[in-house]
């Protein structure tokens, strides 16, 4: 048997860069550099970990959504130890929401053919965490999220999902999707062998015309979400210091309750 795994990749503004909204309010990804996204390597890893565990020819697939640099994501997500990658790219996806990038995916993964596919819980930019269901609802088929351990067998994917107070036992019958969150196991290093391997994996290229998708079904004037105004974050102030002289718990006191924290 086979088992065909796609895990969705974000290329994300690097969160320690300094980070602005271009004249249309979305990201000017070309005054910050990028990476994959952290959580993102969570999915890849645990894609990774089933394959080493799976007595099936495993084929992981990785896919992402984004401009032409993007393909960093991929080439780190393949020295990991990915099998191959997807890069959908178009100039009319600039600014496409978490609903149409759901859309994207979903053509893209269908295209591309898939067993299971996993994600990330979020992104590290929007960190909304909806497009896994997103995307699993598109697609028609059981979502089984925010799993902290996750593995597959005679069909089935099964996990685990911590909350507060209790944790859950989930499974569902592929074709499923699943995401994981970062408790789900460290994401291993790429190595030099790796890194170099990368090179000579494959790495398709689609537009939106090869997913029969219409440019007034994406992009910034058709997002059901947009901002509406930012502001640059104010620079950092000096803080107020208070000697203590016996009256400092006052101080403190009268200082929070100024700023309503108390």
């Amino acid at each position: 048997m086979s088992l065909r795994i796609v895990v969705t990749v974000k290329y994300v503004p690097d969160a320690t860069g300094d980070r602005h909204f271009a004249d249309d309010l979305t990201v000017d990804r070309d005054d910050v550099d990028g990476l994959l996204s952290e959580l993102d390597e969570y999915a890849v890893e645990q894609a990774l970990q089933i394959s080493e565990n799976s007595d099936d020819d495993v084929e992981i697939t990785v896919l992402t959504v984004g401009p032409e640099d993007a393909k960093d994501a991929l080439r780190k997500a393949l020295s990991m130890g990915a099998d191959k990658a997807i890069h959908v790219e178009d100039d009319d996806l600039h600014g496409t929401d978490a609903i149409g990038t759901s859309l994207v995916l979903a053509k893209a993964v269908e295209k591309a053919g898939y067993d299971l596919v996993i994600s990330g819980m979020a992104s590290t930019d929007g960190t909304m965490g909806v497009v896994p269901a997103l995307l699993a609802e598109r697609l028609g088929v059981p979502q089984v999220t925010l799993l902290s351990e996750v593995s597959v067998e005679d069909g089935t994917v099964k996990g685990r999902r911590d909350g507060d107070a209790a944790s859950e036992q989930l499974e569902a019958s592929l074709p499923a999707v699943v995401s994981v969150t970062d408790q789900s196991g460290e994401a291993r290093y790429p190595s030099f062998k790796g890194i170099m391997a990368a090179k000579k994996k494959p790495v398709q290229s689609w537009d939106l015309s090869d997913l029969d998708i219409d440019e007034d079904e994406v992009g910034l004037d058709n997002a059901w979400t947009a901002v509406d105004a930012a502001a640059e974050r104010p620079a950092r102030t000096a803080g107020t210091i208070v000697k203590d002289e016996g009256e400092g718990g006052k101080q403190l006191a009268a200082f929070l309750a100024e700023r309503k924290f108390v």
